[in-house]
């Protein structure tokens, strides 16, 4: 008895020490996920470079490319993100891949133009050593009703 007791017992807290890992996994991408748009707003390609996976790419409206293409719109301004307004996130984790949904409306500058614009974002990061690299960010134009299931 004594020992399906104490056995019990590691299994719960094995189970709540595993689930407070992913839990904080989770938060870890949510913050890189928002510090990722104040970066991207300030055009500061020092950090995002850090981010950005060298064979990352970015899926626009106007069409995909890759981090070096993405890293010269941004610090050129071309493509200024002045401002992502977060409504929801929602993270899954897949082992060492998490996948990260944004609901955003974005205020940016484009081809001389302020524009506002409703998107789910949807980030692809996957976990290098101790760090989160972006792999895929990938924009897709919504209603300001659309919701994001959990």
């Amino acid at each position: 008895m004594k020992k399906s007791l104490i056995g019990l017992l590691l299994i719960v807290m094995c189970t709540q020490w595993s689930y407070a890992q992913v839990s904080d996994q989770e938060e870890v991408v949510k913050q890189l996920s928002k510090d990722k748009w104040q970066w991207m707003a300030d055009k500061d390609v020092k950090k995002l470079t850090k981010v950005f996976h060298d064979k990352s790419k970015f899926v626009h409206m106007s069409g995909t490319w890759n981090k070096d293409r993405e890293l010269e719109i941004i610090e050129s301004g071309s493509i200024w993100y002045k401002e992502a307004k977060v409504h929801d996130v929602v993270v899954e984790l897949f082992g060492n891949t998490a996948v990260l949904w944004n609901r955003i409306t974005l205020v940016a500058h484009v081809r001389g133009n302020d524009v506002s614009n409703e998107f789910t974002v949807t980030e692809i990061y996957q976990k290098d050593q101790d760090d989160w690299k972006l792999l895929d960010l990938t924009f897709s134009k919504v209603r300001d009703t659309h919701e994001i299931a959990h």
